[in-house]
């Protein structure tokens, strides 16, 4: 995940699940540990299309939904895989058998949000930091993968959860036919919390 990738995912954050649209460069820059010109060069295009307003002491999210489209449409979820394997347990086993320490994303993630998934899934993503863990579990061989690792970032932890909008802009970017029905159960969330 690129550094300007914290910076929209923490707004997303902010007002999709604390429902706080405020913000301040000097504050995004001081979280994450980036200069102030990374993270205007983050702002730069949401400000140019009307999704952020930048003032000299507080700036604001003016467009969640257009925000969170925006990352979609550039975030790769492919780069990010960093561990694919196939296993013949079931997706809930699967699920239950990973180690402490991943965070799910996409379909499993999506259970963390509503209980009832909208269709059947074969694949899970997970983000992790522990990868030899997981090739412990489930090591590597030559079948159609059915698990995915992607690479986290050193602040996906702080969120305690995967996103609402991390788990959208991965679902928007995965090539399977129920990607569809579940990204868009996630956007009627993220509405229904910010009042659309």
């Amino acid at each position: 995940m690129l550094k300007i990738e914290y910076i929209w995912r923490e707004l997303l954050y902010r007002t999709i699940e604390e429902k706080k649209n405020n913000f301040t460069l000097t504050d995004l820059s001081l979280k994450f540990k980036l200069s102030t010109s990374v993270v205007s060069h983050a702002l730069f295009p949401l400000r140019e299309i009307g999704m952020v307003k930048i003032g000299k002491n507080k700036s604001q999210v003016i467009d969640t939904e257009r925000l969170l489209m925006y990352w979609a449409t550039r975030r790769s979820v492919k780069k990010d895989i960093i561990y694919q394997t196939h296993s013949s347990l079931p997706v809930l086993a699967r699920e239950a058998s990973m180690p402490h320490g991943v965070f799910p994303t996409a379909y499993s993630g999506f259970a963390y949000y509503k209980k009832d998934p909208p269709a059947d899934y074969e694949n899970i993503y997970y983000y992790t930091e522990c990868l030899d863990e997981v090739i412990k579990r489930f090591p590597q061989n030559n079948k159609k993968p059915n698990l995915f690792i992607l690479a986290t970032d050193p602040y996906h932890k702080i969120y305690l959860h995967t996103s609402l909008s991390q788990i959208f802009v991965d679902l928007w970017n995965l090539p399977e036919w129920y990607a569809k029905e579940f990204s868009q159960e996630a956007l009627s969330i993220v509405k229904e919390r910010i009042g659309l």
